[in-house]
């Protein structure tokens, strides 16, 4: 045995057990705001220290092929950090989601092919090997799917026919079977077809599911990806992208059973709900008619003093915030009336916006104060010595008809009680349904005003109207 290969994969595997920890420790820091940019850097110092340990393993075949896939990899990775808009932060978080998912589908092929080429591939390795390739497959369609409907490439709601769920439980179990007859009997051109299958299932899955839900799809879509990294992990007998893999796995998974808690909803019914598919109701949880209701507008002069005379106001952003790239805005807008005296808030929906934590981290990109990001079971007992909340392209997620409403599509999901503040200032550009599709009953309340416009400009009037009073 030679002494400095087992010198150097003592540092190998060193390395991978230190970048390992850095995961976990970057992952923990990641839960708050407070402490999420150093847990993003503590892991990306991790995944530093397992490339180069990779690149120090005797089995690299090619240091030229790697180096080149890296400088490509980087260059794309720097120009999306740079020039993707926050808005558009959801969409490359699905690519990326994908990207990963398709990787962990690659190399599942590739060892297949390879163990089937030197006749070394036993049951339970073709089992891992088939198990990688299904989730990753699953993953990076699926995930390319998500990105075509927040896009708008493709319509964001659900796509739905006759007998779908029972001709995808066919399809599924048709697929489990031809995974089973790969591991009895090795073959390339079956491979193939397994791999068209699980590229089907990813679409399958995410084409009856709505806009509304994304934030949950996309959540579970990354628990598939980390799934699909630790069943490559065993595969390569890596160390490191089995913990990875796990972590990813867990992380996502917990997160979508808390992003389905704070919806009401289960995952079966996200999945299979198609929830956006139609209009339930023109009215929100009374049952009459929108055109028999009329909303209270409000001139921005107007609401510029409610919001500089007031004691306390609770800043509620939705994806309207996102889309219009008021964040900066908002936070000018604080700041005014913070010298005058007004406490200022923001009340954060778990699955306001498109991803899960989008909002908290539009406002981070604006450098709002962390301790002004109040989380909505902290926040709902205070709207009621609130003097006013300035809603802001949020819609279904404080839908009173959630709570009074059985009938409708959110009833039981939690949302945020601005109706109880004293005020509310609604900022929209007009009074069409969220995702949900229904008519928001809060928009009609006697002590809403609705103030219509782009975000951004009526931000930016209200500024101005705050400064010259």
């Amino acid at each position: 045995m030679n002494p400095s290969f087992g010198f150097l994969e003592f540092v190998i595997q060193l390395a991978y057990l230190l970048a390992a920890i850095l995961f976990i420790l970057g992952l923990r820091a990641l839960s708050s705001a407070r402490t999420a940019r150093n847990g993003n850097l503590m892991a990306s110092v991790g995944m530093l220290l397992a490339v180069v340990a990779t690149l120090m393993d005797h089995q690299v075949v090619s240091y030229g092929v790697i180096l080149a896939g890296m400088a490509v990899g980087g260059a794309i990775g720097l120009w999306s950090a740079r020039t993707v808009q926050m808005t558009d932060m959801p969409q490359m978080v699905a690519l990326f989601n994908g990207s990963g998912g398709g990787a962990a589908m690659l190399v599942s092929m590739a060892e297949y092919m390879r163990g089937v080429k030197e006749g070394s591939l036993t049951r339970e390795g073709a089992f891992t090997i088939l198990l990688g390739a299904l989730i990753g497959g699953m993953s990076l369609t699926g995930s390319v799917l998500a990105f075509g409907k927040l896009q708008g490439l493709v319509s964001e709601k659900p796509l739905t026919f006759p007998m779908q769920r029972v001709l995808n439980l066919v399809f599924f179990a048709a697929t489990l079977a031809l995974g089973a007859y790969l591991m009895i009997t090795p073959g390339i051109p079956g491979l193939w077809a397994f791999i068209a299958a699980s590229l089907l299932l990813g679409l399958a899955l995410v084409a009856p599911i709505g806009g509304g839900d994304m934030p949950v799809v996309i959540s579970l879509l990354n628990s598939f990806t980390g799934l699909a990294t630790a069943a490559t992990g065993i595969v390569l007998n890596n160390t490191v992208l089995v913990i990875s893999g796990t972590l990813v796995g867990a992380s996502g998974t917990l997160l979508t059973l808390l992003m389905c808690k704070a919806m009401n909803r289960s995952i079966g019914s996200v999945v299979f709900g198609a929830f956006g598919a139609e209009v339930a109701t023109a009215s929100g949880g009374n049952g009459n008619a929108a055109g028999a209701r009329s909303a209270r507008e409000v001139s921005v002069e107007d609401a510029a003093v409610m919001l500089a005379y007031a004691k306390s106001v609770v800043v509620v952003p939705g994806y309207g915030l996102a889309v219009a790239q008021a964040q900066h805005s908002v936070r000018e807008l604080a700041e005014l009336l913070e010298k005058k005296g007004v406490q200022v808030k923001y009340a954060i929906h778990p699955v306001a916006g498109r991803m899960p934590g989008h909002m908290n981290v539009l406002l981070a990109e604006a450098n709002v104060p962390y301790p002004q990001l109040i989380d909505m079971e902290e926040i709902n007992p205070q709207f009621s010595q609130i003097d006013v909340a300035l809603v802001i392209g949020a819609n279904d997620v404080v839908n009173p008809a959630a709570r009074t409403d059985k009938a409708s599509p959110i009833y039981g999901m939690p949302i945020l009680d601005v109706d109880h503040a004293h005020h509310t200032i609604v900022l929209k550009r007009s009074m069409k349904p969220g995702f949900a599709g229904i008519d928001n009953d809060l928009f009609y309340e006697k002590k809403t005003m609705m103030l219509f416009g782009d975000a951004k400009d009526s931000i930016n009037n209200l500024v101005g109207a705050v400064k010259g009073l």
